[in-house]
């Protein structure tokens, strides 16, 4: 080879480097336009949380703490019917009666950090969906045409199911463990007086761990189509996955009533059915996309 030709091959293969560097310094350069976007979307929400927290304080945070809160009206209704049903139950059991504790600041911006700090939280829950769009429009173009069909429902279905989860916690698993603790006493010469940061930051805990639990589905999903995770392989640890909600479930809700545990239990168990059916859905298609590359 002579010099001129190694010379115009390094030229070449120089150029290519360049482009692949100037391809990949693009793609950071997208990333971080998404990520401007989505926390521009966060601070705005955030920003309306803080200028109308007195409202959201009351109305929202602290609304698990007094007895006409929807759950326990909703609990003492369970006890009417169960009563009907099942005579020898007590249904007063079921309502909620009095919540006894209250809430105290011990450091001298403590009031302010709450009231900054929750309004972050909100920004964050409920920018979420927004968060998943970015995501979404920035990985898109480098799937292929099926793929990208395929995976059209997922800021949907991401979004929905951790709202959904969000909401479950919200209105199940933070009013009982509320419930359970304020009500919880080793002697009555102890008064509850919890700090109003360990207050918002167990309810944000419970509200936000159950939003991530019901990403269940979309996780088995994604398991799936990367053919690491099967029905069949999900079907037969079914008998594991039931001591390990159940666990979960003694763990979110700390109350020695069984029904408030099974409460608990139960949209845990139905959201693991439906992650089999998602996992049986993705196998099929894999399926019947391989049989078409078989016959083609």
């Amino acid at each position: 080879m002579s010099i001129s030709s190694k010379f115009i091959k390094t030229i070449r293969e120089k150029g290519e480097k360049m482009e692949a560097e100037m391809s990949f310094f693009e793609h950071l350069e997208a990333l971080r336009w998404h990520l401007i976007r989505s926390a521009a979307a966060i601070l705005l929400i955030t920003i309306f949380a803080f200028a109308y927290f007195d409202r959201i304080f009351y109305a929202i945070i602290m609304a698990p703490t007094r007895t006409d809160f929807w759950t326990y009206r909703m609990m003492c209704n369970m006890g009417d019917v169960f009563h009907s049903i099942f005579s020898f139950l007590d249904p007063k059991g079921f309502c909620v009666q009095s919540i006894k504790f209250n809430l105290i600041n011990t450091e001298m911006a403590g009031q302010f950090n709450l009231q900054l700090n929750s309004s972050i939280m909100i920004g964050l829950i409920l920018g979420v969906p927004y968060l998943l769009y970015e995501i979404w429009k920035f990985i898109s173009p480098a799937l292929h045409e099926k793929e990208r069909k395929a995976a059209s429902g997922f800021v949907f279905y991401a979004s929905f199911l951790f709202l959904l989860g969000v909401l479950f916690g919200y209105y199940v698993v933070t009013p009982l463990s509320i419930r359970f603790f304020a009500n919880y006493t080793v002697s009555e010469s102890i008064t509850n007086m919890f700090a109003v940061d360990s207050f918002i930051s167990s309810e944000t805990m419970l509200t936000l761990l159950s939003g991530l639990v019901f990403q269940l589905p979309i996780v088995v999903y994604i398991l799936s189509s990367l053919d690491i995770l099967t029905p069949k392989f999900m079907r037969e640890k079914r008998r594991y996955a039931v001591i390990i909600i159940l666990i979960l479930a003694a763990i979110i809700t700390p109350s020695p009533d069984a029904l408030t545990m099974l409460v608990v239990a139960l949209p845990l168990f139905i959201l693991y059915e439906f992650s089999i059916l998602v996992a049986a859905v993705v196998q099929r298609r894999r399926k019947k996309r391989d049989d078409e590359l078989m016959t083609s």
